[in-house]
């Protein structure tokens, strides 16, 4: 497998768990669309052509930068959402494929441990990290919170485009059969999520 496959997965697990985590010690009450929105928002390299994939959009320094104004504006209300940001490519990305670029530009070296994205360590991982995001969501009870109107539940149709990425930009497909069922799990709660807005606007205008 190449170093610029992804699974959301991981992420999105990763992002919800340190993002909540964080959440808790500030005595800050997280958005959860916002919260996986910022977990996986640094893929958006995969739909930039020429864009090196884990390059400069999974850059330390930039979300650093990019941050201090929302840090400044809403202090820390702002924290758990930068930490689920940069989690992607501290924990996620760092630890395997081909690693990424985490100072870019003060340096364009690569950074990472290496584990194959498709080995049997990784998918442990990823089950892992899944199965600890569901539990806290059942337990902190925002697995339910996600089948409520809001509008800001919109915003995961970004969460959902990287579920399904891998299936969109490679055949046959890049997705590990024994991840499949975090994928579909994910992604079947995300988009009824999206799906429960998009119906309360169609049925509001």
């Amino acid at each position: 497998m190449e170093d610029n496959s992804t699974f959301a997965v991981g992420h999105l697990a990763l992002g919800y768990i340190t993002g909540k985590a964080s959440s808790k010690p500030l005595n800050v009450n997280v958005n959860l669309p916002l919260l996986f929105l910022a977990s996986v928002i640094s893929d958006v390299d995969l739909l930039i052509p020429g864009l090196k994939h884990r390059g400069p959009t999974h850059s330390l320094t930039m979300f650093f930068l990019l941050f201090i104004p929302a840090l400044m504006v809403y202090g820390k209300r702002a924290v758990p959402y930068f930490i689920a940001a940069v989690q992607h490519s501290l924990l996620g990305d760092y630890l395997t494929g081909g690693g990424t670029q985490l100072l870019w530009p003060v340096t364009s070296n690569w950074y990472g441990i290496g584990i194959t994205i498709t080995s049997l360590t990784n998918v442990y991982l990823e089950w892992t990290v899944f199965l600890m995001s569901l539990t806290l969501m059942l337990k902190t009870k925002d697995f339910w919170t996600l089948f409520r109107h809001h509008p800001s539940n919109l915003m995961l149709t970004i969460p959902v485009l990287t579920l399904i990425l891998p299936a969109l930009l490679s055949f046959p497909l890049a997705v590990p059969l024994e991840l499949i069922i975090p994928h579909l799990i994910y992604l079947t709660l995300l988009s009824v999520s999206a799906l429960i807005d998009l119906k309360y606007l169609l049925e509001n205008i």
